[in-house]
């Protein structure tokens, strides 16, 4: 009899264990190894310097380069998301559909370059009026979720290309079967009243992982932390964490 409730008593504590081990080894619906999660920061939170862009994604050991047939340049991208795209694009693949990545991982200094050169392209306009106006589509450094290695640009910056044709079929697919890899389009229509940056039909984000690194976002960073690029100031003013960082599809 004693040994008898010693054996059950090792049962449940192993039954618990493993019921833990799962739920800790399944983000979001997606199965990751103890391994991937350690390694890519979904236990341990990533550094605040990470989350505002400002740190060198190119030496985080996180981070791999996508295989050139599947960029048209050299990409980075958080190496999660890097091998759920590659498992998306080979369905895609099988289906008619293949998908190029035009933009992944952009740091602080590659979207200050972005968001500065519009900015003097527009410096008559008012302050408001400039940020408001690159704010369309593209992010004030220090609020991009491109930081943070999550977010895939895929075949072509422009809309109409996937309203009709080939760009039709690839954004069709996308919508049916990206959430099955963990991507879903974080920027769509504004008509049920999303705000912040216009439709981009071309922008997928990694939901396991950004959706946690978006909580951290709005846990640990203020205005304070939003600056050292031209038009800083007005990120306040537009209140750009609400309606921007968090303007996002649910």
């Amino acid at each position: 009899m004693k040994y008898f409730k010693i054996f059950f008593l090792v049962t449940i504590i192993f039954s618990c264990n493993s019921t833990k081990q799962t739920e800790n080894n399944h983000v979001n619906g997606l199965e990751l190894n103890k391994t991937e999660i350690q390694s890519n920061n979904l236990v341990i939170p990533p550094s605040k310097k990470m989350i505002l862009g400002k740190f060198d994604y190119k030496k985080d050991t996180s981070f791999s380069i996508i295989p050139i047939k599947y960029a048209n340049k050299t990409i980075y991208l958080n190496r999660v998301v890097l091998d759920s795209f590659l498992k998306m694009n080979e369905q895609a693949n099988k289906d008619g559909v293949s998908f190029t990545v035009i933009s992944g991982t952009r740091n602080f200094s590659e979207q200050k370059y972005i968001w500065e050169k519009k900015w003097k392209r527009n410096e008559s306009d008012n302050a408001k009026e400039n940020a408001l106006k690159i704010l369309k589509y593209s992010s004030m450094p220090s609020t991009s979720r491109h930081h943070w290695g999550t977010e895939i640009d895929l075949n072509s910056l422009n809309n109409n290309y996937f309203s009709k044709g080939k760009g039709l079929k690839e954004y069709t697919w996308l919508v049916k079967n990206a959430h099955k890899f963990g991507f879903f389009q974080p920027y769509t229509s504004k008509i049920d009243g999303r705000t912040g940056y216009n439709e981009e039909k071309w922008h997928w984000s990694f939901k396991p992982i950004s959706s946690q690194y978006l909580k951290i976002y709005n846990d640990s960073i203020s205005y304070e932390d939003i600056n050292g690029f031209l038009g800083y100031e007005t990120a306040p003013i537009i209140d750009v964490i609400t309606n921007y960082v968090n303007g996002i599809e649910h």
